[in-house]
């Protein structure tokens, strides 16, 4: 991912440093496991917990140079400041993906517990909006159309528990993926005791994969890359209604705009939604990284590496972008300024269109049938639609001339806070969502 969108504490997550470090965490434990197993001096195991040095990227990318294999470059560079013991012991009964596979499950690890972090933040602030809106009425839409009155609160909501969701998956996800492997070069352990890697994994916080060809299965990777994906899903949801809201049509949101921020360069009243609509183009980057991660899958027999370059580059990118995405949600929700009265303005446009079905559904309380109740209430909203006449006032003269409701209980049908009433519950268990500001117990 490029720098413009990396955020520094997940950039150090997937930096050549911490990657090399974790390669030789890896190696050492190794060694250590060995010496437990009484297979290697525990004094040449002493040696190299006491020498051993991550090697520089420029050390292993010049042996890379002759080898043309990252880690026989960096074993090599690694035993240089340990001596014989070093050259003797490290990487000892291992294969590359011994190494490779568990050191990526460690930094799978890391990234997800700062995504998990930014979420518990977003949810936080998502569900301290929805709360601040729950009573703010404005227009539900259905197909972009008018529907009828709901809540900002109720829509906050919404994103609130789909937020809470995608924490979830994300938890499943660091925990199916929070597993190494150090069985040898077609899992069978055939050059390695168990319990190098029953100890190796312990000390590294891992489990053991259940069973390993040369590589730990990639559909716990392609687990992780799509809880990620559907959080982007999410957060593309949240940040498209913004965009939606804050056309000038419609304008009942508008995501923060800076002092001395400029919208364009040529029209210098331009307030550009463009933090949402980074967010959205970021989500088709994720999103798309997990057909490449479904297609990792499948490898030829024990394993081959047409997944090593693929997952070069998606896993950071999409750990990456869904990092910056919820930085980027996090400052749309906080800074979000809400036109409560222009969201009413926008639910009166229509003339009452949107109250037909409570209409419909008291003109079948007074006697009529269903069908002749709808074809009445509709031709009313079509020639409001049509024709530009006031929807409720050609309703009321249909209905006064059959004398079919009184004066009182029509308008009553025009009040949108009957629609909300039942809301209640859906913020009670908004409520008790787990945030890092709900109330404890």
């Amino acid at each position: 991912m490029i720098p413009r969108y990396t955020l520094p504490e997940m950039a150090s997550v997937w930096s050549e440093e911490a990657k090399l470090g974790h390669w030789l965490d890896i190696e050492v434990l190794a060694v250590q496991g060995w010496a437990r197993v009484g297979r290697v001096p525990e004094e040449d195991a002493a040696t190299i917990r006491e020498r051993a040095v991550a090697p520089t990227p420029e050390r292993v990318e010049e042996i890379e140079a002759v080898t043309n294999h990252d880690v026989a470059a960096f074993v090599q560079a690694a035993a240089e400041p340990i001596g014989e013991a070093g050259r003797r012991w490290l990487h000892f009964g291992l294969t590359s993906s011994d190494v490779l596979d568990t050191a990526l499950a460690l930094q799978l690890r890391d990234a997800a517990d700062i995504i998990l972090g930014r979420l518990d933040t977003l949810l936080a602030t998502v569900r301290r909006r929805a709360l601040e809106h729950r009573d703010t009425i404005c227009v539900g839409r259905t197909h972009g159309v008018h529907a009828e009155p709901t809540t900002f609160g109720h829509k906050l909501a919404l994103w609130a528990f789909e937020l809470d969701r995608d924490r979830e998956r994300l938890r499943r996800a660091r925990e199916a993926v929070s597993v190494g492997k150090l069985s040898g070069v077609v899992g069978t352990y055939s050059q390695i005791d168990p319990r190098v890697e029953e100890f190796v994994c312990g000390e590294l916080g891992l489990r053991p994969a259940e069973a390993a060809s040369q590589v730990v299965q990639r559909d716990v990777h392609a687990e992780y890359v799509a809880a990620l994906a559907l959080t982007a899903a999410t957060l593309e949801k949240m940040a498209l209604e913004v965009r939606h809201l804050a056309r000038t049509e419609v304008r009942e949101v508008e995501e923060p705009f800076g002092r001395g921020q400029k919208g364009s360069s040529a029209m210098p009243h331009k307030r550009n939604p463009i933090l949402c609509e980074r967010i959205c183009g970021l989500a088709r980057v994720v999103r798309s990284n997990l057909q490449a991660a479904l297609e990792d899958v499948a490898l030829w027999h024990e394993r081959d590496i047409s997944h090593s370059s693929v997952e070069r580059v998606i896993l950071p990118d999409s750990t990456i972008a869904v990092d910056y995405m919820l930085s980027l949600a996090e400052r749309v929700v906080v800074g979000m300024r809400v036109f409560p009265d222009r969201m009413r303005a926008n639910l009166d446009a229509t003339g009452g269109l949107i109250f037909s079905q409570g209409v419909l559904l008291a003109l079948v309380d007074a006697g009529l049938d269903r069908d002749e109740a709808y074809e009445l209430v509709q031709s009313a909203a079509a020639r409001g639609w049509d024709q530009g006449e006031p929807f409720r006032d050609v309703l009321w003269k249909e209905i006064a001339a059959r004398g079919l409701l009184e004066k009182d209980r029509f308008d009553a049908l025009f009040d949108p806070q009957p629609f909300v009433r039942n809301l209640d519950g859906v913020f009670a268990r908004l409520e008790k969502l787990d945030t890092p500001d709900s109330p404890k117990e």
